[in-house]
């Protein structure tokens, strides 16, 4: 019969085995802890709670964001500019020196 141990590192493997890659870091990936994780001998229940949660997404869904929270008054444009930022990073395209510059968008 399985020790509950086994269990809790069969549950952190398989979390593990499902988490994305991260293409903006591919020297660091949190697949790569998780997996360490599951090998460790003091697992604890807590941890394998702690990445489902992280896997289920609960804290997004507890704590959802408002439109005032993703457009601030100060910089409504600010996460959005953020996301197509990285966006465009992810497919080599830079902004070029000028708008840098300038601090242009």
């Amino acid at each position: 019969m399985a020790t509950p141990i086994s269990k809790l590192a069969q549950e952190m493997s398989r979390i593990a085995s499902s988490w994305p890659i991260d293409p903006l870091r591919p020297h660091i990936q949190l697949q790569t802890f998780l997996k360490s994780l599951a090998t460790h001998p003091r697992l604890t229940p807590g941890a394998v709670r702690a990445a489902q949660a992280l896997e289920k997404n609960e804290m997004h869904q507890k704590y959802a964001l408002t439109d005032k929270m993703l457009k601030p008054a100060s910089a409504p444009l600010h996460y959005e500019k953020l996301v197509e930022g990285i966006e465009k990073s992810m497919q080599g395209i830079g902004r070029p020196l000028w708008k840098v510059f300038f601090g242009i968008w």
